[in-house]
Parts: structure tokens; sequence; C-alpha cells
């Protein structure tokens, strides 16, 4: 038996976009996700090389997590990375590592990492 849920969180969900842009106001990164729920999924961040080493990727995560937190109620956030893209620049930020798959795609470790934005009790 199939049964359709009515008024699921689904209809919450809300995307979440941090734009910054350079001294020339030229697009130097930005960060796309959205909110569901009380969770912040991160689809893409990224810097332009020009503005890389100067913390804005840093700036840019802050900033969708505040926004998460303090304005949509969210207590976690969750990305997905490669093995040469930035798992270390997560961790350094906070993440765990949640889940590993080798070889996806072929000679390419993906990452799942997962952040708590708040205390959750117990």
């Amino acid at each position: 038996m199939l049964r359709a849920l009515r008024g699921t969180p689904a209809e919450r969900e809300s995307p979440l976009h941090v734009w910054a842009c350079g001294p020339g106001g030229e697009l130097a990164g930005g960060l796309v996700g959205h909110t569901w729920t009380a969770w912040l999924h991160v689809a893409h961040l990224w810097v332009d090389a020009r503005h890389r080493g100067a913390g804005l990727g840093s700036r840019l995560l802050a900033e969708a997590e505040r926004v998460a937190r303090d304005e949509r109620g969210c207590t976690r956030v969750r990305l997905e990375t490669w093995d040469f893209q930035a798992p270390g620049f997560y961790r350094r930020h906070g993440y765990e590592v949640v889940c590993v798959i080798e070889d996806y795609p072929p000679g390419i470790t993906e990452y799942t990492l997962t952040k708590r934005l708040t205390h959750e009790p117990g």
C-alpha cells in the first residue's frame, strides 16, 4: 500500500546562495545550497583562483551556516566533496566524514560530511 504524506517538510525547501565580489565588482566566489527541514545542504562552494588563500571560502561557508542556523532554524549541514577537492578544508571547519565512496567516479573517492550547527542534547 502506498500513501502520500500531506504537509511534509519538503514544502519548506528553500534555496540558500551566498555570493562574494572582488574589489572590481567581479564574482570572486559563491556557495549554492538549500535548506530543508532542519538541514542545510551545500551543493557547491567555489572561490576564483585569484581570490584563494585569503579566507573567502571560510567566510562564505560561515555566512551560509549563520543564515541556516539563525534565520532558518537549521541544526545540521551536509555536503559532498571529492578527495582532490576540499575534504581537509571542511574538516578544519568542524565537519566530520560520515560516508566514503571509493571509485566514484573511478579512481576518485567521494566524501559525505556533516556538521552540527547547534548543540543538541543527548
